[in-house]
């Protein structure tokens, strides 16, 4: 979010408030939408005191509705050991997403006075705070839809996997994303009026100016709009390791969220596998992948077999899902140590200028 915008900036002013008054301590903005030395542009920098003290933290303003969202800003910060740490600046957290920061170690404040911060001689944390009706109508607003339904998170993925498809066709677009051709000019034009993209105006113009931003857009919206889309099914096995043997790719599928991080990053020993199976004879390649893995239907079973939403036909298929749908899939799960699996995707696939998303 941009504190050109009046209304984030309105959230900041009331969380700095409401700091002051549940907890007598006082918040300052120094600075608006730095860069740090990677690029990355924050929404501001907090300075807080206490007890004698200042303390320095980098805010990110964001309205949280999903936990995927709290692993993905501790994550994005965590690299950056220069940074102050992150400062999660919400409209109101619930009692629940507060305990879950606090575990996550990622300090928060909210417009309604809840909060959570550490560090040397300091130690806050306030849960269960409400708003007034006041308040709950100023900070009430609607939903943000950017990004947001599923077929812009498809085309959205495509863009970032496949760099270049930003400037191709808008047929090969929507081939690759599997959505209707009137699709690709809409996420076009949302993307050139936030300030994503520019260019379009003559054929292969088009740059990304806000890859990361559009990547922390997507893996943090992708696990409420577009994965529960996907037909689910789970199973069991009869042994925990199966996966190591198994070939993904001859059932017309890839391995993701846990397996894909031990295959890219070899740090992961998963205890869930996700399968993504392919349209093409998925129910014939399912029954086959069943029947020679030995799995069966279990509803709470540790396999995951979604359908696959891509199809990057000029690339051959790999054992592994793209990057970005791995990390995407960690990040939703808050387990410790898939954020730390996620994280060392984000480094070794995400972050470097122009790395395959």
């Amino acid at each position: 979010m941009r504190l050109a915008d009046d209304k984030e900036r309105r959230i900041l002013d009331l969380a700095l408030k409401a700091l002051e008054r549940t907890t007598d301590l006082h918040g300052t903005v120094i600075a608006r939408e730095p860069r740090n030395r990677d690029g990355f542009r924050a929404d501001a920098v907090i300075e807080i005191e206490a007890n004698g003290q200042r303390y320095l933290y980098v805010a990110e303003i964001k309205r949280v509705d999903r936990f995927a969202a709290l692993g993905e800003i501790r994550n994005r910060f965590a690299h950056d050991v220069q940074t102050p740490p992150p400062l999660l600046v919400a409209p109101r957290l619930t009692a629940e997403a507060a305990e879950k920061c606090r575990e996550l170690d990622l300090q928060f404040i909210d417009a309604t006075g809840n909060a959570y911060l550490r560090g040397p001689g300091l130690y806050v944390f306030v849960k269960g705070q409400r708003p007034n009706k006041e308040e709950d109508l100023e900070l009430a607003g609607p939903e943000d839809k950017r990004a947001g339904t599923a077929a812009h998170l498809r085309v959205i993925f495509a863009l970032l996997c496949v760099p270049g498809l930003l400037n191709a066709p808008y047929r090969d677009i929507a081939r690759a994303a599997g959505v209707a051709l009137g699709t690709i000019g809409m996420v076009f034009n949302d993307l050139v009026t936030r300030g994503i993209i520019t260019g379009g105006r003559r054929k292969r113009d088009r740059v990304m100016l806000e890859r990361k931003k559009l990547i922390n857009e997507w893996v943090t919206t992708y696990p409420v709009r577009l994965r529960p889309k996907l037909s689910a099914r789970r199973f069991k096995a009869p042994a925990p390791d199966w996966w190591q043997a198994a070939d993904a790719a001859q059932y017309g599928a890839q391995w993701g969220a846990e397996v894909a991080a031990a295959k890219l990053t070899g740090y992961l020993r998963p205890d869930t596998a996700t399968l993504y199976l392919h349209k093409v004879a998925a129910q014939r390649n399912l029954t086959k992948l069943v029947a020679e893995q030995r799995l069966r239907p279990a509803p709470k079973g540790d396999i995951e077999i979604l359908d696959a939403f891509w199809d990057f036909d000029e690339q051959p298929m790999t054992q592994t899902v793209p990057p970005l749908l791995a990390y995407a899939d960690l990040l939703a799960t808050l387990d410790p140590r898939n954020l730390e699996a996620a994280k060392l995707i984000h480094d070794q696939y995400l972050n470097p200028a122009g790395a395959q998303a």
